[in-house]
Parts: C-alpha cells; structure tokens; sequence
C-alpha cells in the first residue's frame, strides 16, 4: 500500500462548504462465487427494512411544471478526473478520483485518504497541460466507484472499484478500505471483474434495503453481457460482505440482478425504491432503465440495429426483454454517466427527477418520470415500444456550461452537487479550464 500524500490545501470558494450532504475472452472460472462472505473486522450486517430509508415515499408524486434555470458554485477546484462521490451523514465527502485516489472533503480541506498500488497507470499528479498516459488519452478505467457503508462512521468502511492489470488484460475489482487507522487496509470482494480500457461500468450505491448494488460493463465483449453466469454487463446486488442475497432473483449467478446491459455507469432509485439505471449505447442509443429482477435489457440482442426503425422493430419482436424508459436513437448521443434521483428540498424545480450527468454531451439530463407524466414541454419518451408502465420527459440544462458531468449526487442535507471529468483528454470546446476539475453545487437561479 502506498503512504497517502500529506495533505493538499484545493482552493475552495469563498464561504462554501459541503453540508449535507479486458478485452478478449476471460475465463470463466476464473471469476469469484460470492458463496463466501469476505472476513472483515467490522459488522458489516445490515437491516433491509425500506421504511428506515431516509428518501422513502411510496406516495411520491410526479412534478407538473418543468425545471427551472440552474447554477453551478464552485466548491473544490483542480480535481483529477473525479469520477465518484458519496457523503456521510454529517456532511463529510469521499471522491475517487481516477489517478488513483480516494480524498476526503470536510469543512474546506480535501485529505488524500489512500492510494491503492494497482490501479492501472497510477498517477501521482496531473499538471495542466501534461500529456501521459490513461488520463490523457481518453481511457475510462482508474480508480471509479465508492459508496460508504450504510452504518459509517460505526462501521468505518468504504467500498470502491479500480481497474488492474493481469499480464496484457484488464480487470476490475471491487475492494473496500478499513478506514479506522493511518493507513487504511484494503480487502478484495470480487476479483477478476472482466475489464478493458472501455466499458467498465462501476457505479457503486447502497440502495433503500442497504443492498451494495454495483455495475459492471461488457468490457468490449458484448456475448458476456448476455450471459447471466457471467459478472461483464450487470447490475449486481450484493449484502456488505460480498455474498448474493437470498432474495436475489435466480437467473445465473446469484449475485446478478439483471442483464443484457452495455455499460451503466448511473444507478439510483425512486422514492418507492424502484431502481433506475443510465447506460451507454452503442453509436448513440443511450438509455433510461428502469430495473427490474433478473430482467434482460437487451445488449447485444436489441440495440445493435443500424437505424431507430429497425431498433423499434427489434424492441418491439424481442422475447423476454425489458423496454427501456428512454432511447435515445441513433441521432442523438448524450453519454449518460453517473446519475441521482433527487429528492432534496434544496432545489425545489428538481425534486423528483432522475438527473444524468452527460460526458459527450456536455450536459445535465433532467429526466421527469412517471405512470402519467403531464405537459411540462421538453422532449417526450412515450413511444408504444419503450417501457409499457412509465413515460418520461427530458429537459437539458448546463449545456457546454461545465463541460463533462461525471457524476451527479445528492448530500445528506438535500443539497445537489455535481463532479467534472474534464482532464481525462475527452473535452470539447474550452474544456479543461484553468480551475479543471471541479466540484459544484448546483442552486436555483
């Protein structure tokens, strides 16, 4: 393990602080069983009682008027390639950042906290301007998703995913840190992940029953997706300590949730604790998922079409698989990443809206959901091919605003913050800026 750099002083604006809140074949016996729970010197038990879920409400309603303007106030500045976020309930902030860090944010200093040894290409520093290796060539592996245990500070731990090398070949691996001493100890979960240089997916959440939930990419090979044994293309649902809930649905291994996915890389859920997925589409097609136990979700079968007709037509012929709430056709890319379904009081015009970070697009999706949606203007998903039981409309804010939106999440006091991705080589426009990369809360105008 390497030692964590002493501590780095970020500029922080001026009286903000963060309250609240491989490609190729892989071997398949060479992936875990999950039979085994990891040894661990905390409890990691939890209850999976939903009421307890502090965003629980199973009475939520649909909003009847469409967002309002928004504005971005810069919290912490020169991140490196930030890619995930999670807060505790006093307001403290984790970010991974994808050189091979996990710092921690409280109360205007950013800490590093460690620096796990095999992360792909670990890099200690980015300096504006450098040209390297990963960072600056556009990859998406590094150090990628973390989420702290329900239970934290009690049970100090915090999970994360980072992508490794094995010979010529990537994987990912799904670890978390002790984080009681100096040098926080890290346990493996899962290993053998599939992985690439693309398509890793890695979105970590505990969700409303304290189920670790995770995302995995195809990692360039699209046939394991559509393989329920297999862990490349899922949405996995695990306890804390690595092992497949008995609820789990029985569809391959018993760790996977559902299949037949790209690469998601957003996951959250509504107030009634559906869960809903962004992912990455094959030339454009990106989605919204809503998902469902041991459903399939099409990739390869049903989205690798040449045009939105066929795409439809394939949708509509398809056995067993489940119709996305939003296709976005094949004229139209938003490169969905990390996303939230907020509902905090802070931001009022966006309570209860799935929110989606976009990469390529530049952009922030705000994405109203519902049985019945009513006439909010934007753009209407509800073509008899998608999801038969929901609609959705899309409206765009930030647009070339922040450049790329990596993650979008919601703190502990209801406040909305947001994380760039604009030093990873895949920036348009005047992206990076000068203050890249950045955290932000996002306010009303």
């Amino acid at each position: 393990m390497r030692r964590p750099h002493s501590r780095r002083q970020f500029l922080v604006a001026a009286g903000l602080t963060v309250t609240a809140a491989a490609a190729g074949c892989f071997d398949s016996a060479s992936e875990p069983t999950g039979e085994e729970p990891v040894e661990a010197d905390h409890d990691l038990s939890v209850d999976h009682d939903i009421e307890s879920w502090d965003r629980y409400d199973p009475d939520w309603t649909v909003p009847d008027a469409s967002p309002g303007a928004l504005e971005a106030e810069t919290v912490v500045e020169n991140l490196e390639i930030p890619w995930d976020l999670s807060f505790a309930s006093d307001g403290e902030c984790f970010l991974t950042e994808r050189v091979g860090r996990i710092s921690r944010y409280d109360g205007g200093d950013l800490d590093a906290v460690t620096e796990p040894a095999n992360v792909i290409d670990h890099a200690t520093a980015i300096d504006h301007g450098d040209e390297g290796g990963w960072w600056a060539t556009g990859g998406e592996g590094g150090l990628l998703g973390n989420a702290l245990h329900p239970n934290y500070p009690e049970v100090p731990v915090l999970y994360a995913v980072y992508t490794y090398e094995v010979g010529d070949d990537y994987r990912n691996r799904l670890v978390y840190f002790d984080l009681a001493g100096e040098e926080p100890e890290e346990t493996i979960i899962i290993d053998d992940i599939p992985g690439d240089s693309f398509h890793n997916g890695s979105r970590l959440v505990f969700g409303p029953r304290n189920y670790l939930w995770v995302t995995t990419g195809d990692a360039g090979d699209e046939q394991l997706s559509a393989d329920p044994d297999r862990l490349a293309g899922k949405v996995l649902r695990l306890n804390p300590d690595g092992t497949a809930p008995a609820s789990n649905p029985d569809v391959g291994d018993p760790r996977v949730y559902s299949y037949g996915h790209r690469n998601a890389q957003g996951l959250s859920f509504m107030p009634d604790g559906t869960p809903i997925a962004s992912e990455h589409g094959p030339a454009a097609r990106d989605e919204v998922q809503i998902i469902g136990p041991g459903e399939d979700h099409g990739w390869p079968a049903v989205r690798n079409g040449p045009g939105v007709n066929d795409e439809y037509e394939r949708y509509d012929a398809a056995d067993g698989v489940t119709s996305p709430l939003v296709n976005t056709g094949m004229e139209e890319t938003w490169a969905p990443s990390g996303a939230v379904f907020y509902t905090g009081s802070e931001v009022p015009s966006l309570r209860n809206r799935f929110l989606v970070g976009g990469l390529g697009s530049q952009t922030l999706y705000v994405v109203t959901v519902g049985e019945s949606v009513p006439d909010i203007g934007g753009k209407r998903y509800d073509a008899p091919w998608l999801h038969p039981s929901y609609e959705a409309v899309v409206h765009e804010r930030f647009e070339d605003e922040l450049g790329r939106i990596r993650h979008v999440e919601q703190g502990p006091d209801g406040e909305l913050y947001a994380v760039t991705s604009n030093r990873d080589g895949r920036a348009d426009g005047p992206f990076p800026t000068e203050s890249d990369d950045r955290l932000v809360r996002i306010v009303d105008a």
